[in-house]
């Protein structure tokens, strides 16, 4: 998964011990969330999972059934 199109979408990765947590951020809506996975996962599966998260908590905020 994308991104939300033409929103722009903030992410941070940080290692916590043996796992990593990605947080992504939706500026004009000040929407944050976040997911950890294993440090040895790729850093493309967690950018994928924490963006389809925001997509996810963005559609429920806007009334919109999930896809």
């Amino acid at each position: 998964m994308a991104k939300p199109p033409g929103r722009e979408v903030l992410l941070e990765f940080q290692r916590v011990g043996s796992y990593m947590k990605a947080t992504a951020m939706d500026p004009e809506t000040m929407t944050e969330v976040s997911v950890v996975g294993p440090v040895n996962h790729s850093q493309e599966l967690l950018r994928r999972t924490v963006i389809a998260k925001l997509e996810y908590v963005l559609a429920r905020k806007a009334g919109a059934p999930p896809r």
